[in-house]
């Protein structure tokens, strides 16, 4: 008997299937947990904890994040995806483009300061909190549109590169993850130096 085909209606063998609902939930429930543990507890989180804080087993949390490395990586990269939606959402949408600008950035800095914990573990295993890969690629598009709409506006130098606004988040990270100084006194200063 041949195999159902896609007139039929059913899926072929090893076709890829949207998980369930319940399995998207769990997942969910475990990252949430895992994030709010991260950012209480830092680096001493391990995956029981986890288990227990989501109200789920073991083996569901090692079903969606095979390991504890895997989990963190998430973690972060649900950390660094919110600041890119937040930006889309609220900073892109400004008519003023520096208020866009300064905006996003002070809410990379609410993000860290508030999940401070969570940058201990990210440090920890990948040797650094910068993002990588797709989630970086990312935050440098979005960060490039804010940037693109402040030169055209005139409200930022004309020599200022998407990679000094990733100098800056980094210094910004490390002040956060170090308390070595007031966050929101380094960003004006920073901002200040992107003007004109």
């Amino acid at each position: 008997m041949p195999p159902p085909s896609a007139e039929s209606g059913a899926p072929a063998r090893g076709a890829s299937r949207k998980p369930r609902a319940d399995a998207e939930r769990n997942r969910a429930r475990v990252l949430a947990a895992a994030r709010e543990l991260f950012t209480a507890r830092g680096d001493e989180v391990q995956m029981p904890d986890v288990a227990r804080a989501a109200g789920v087993g073991i083996g569901t949390v090692y079903r969606h994040f095979p390991s504890r490395t895997a989990l963190i990586a998430a973690a972060g990269e649900q950390r660094h995806a919110e600041i890119v939606e937040f930006a889309r959402a609220e900073c892109l949408t400004r008519s003023d483009a520096a208020e866009g600008l300064a905006a996003y950035l002070h809410r990379i800095g609410e993000v860290l300061a508030a999940d401070r914990g969570l940058s201990a573990p990210v440090e920890a295993a990948f040797g650094s909190t910068e993002p990588t890969g797709e989630v970086q690629a990312e935050g440098l598009r979005v960060a490039g549109d804010l940037l693109a709409r402040a030169k055209a506006q005139g409200a930022v130098r004309a020599d200022v590169e998407v990679t000094d606004l990733n100098m800056i988040a980094c210094g910004l990270a490390a002040i956060i993850r170090t308390g070595s100084g007031d966050w929101r006194r380094y960003l004006r200063i920073a901002c200040a130096g992107l003007r004109p």
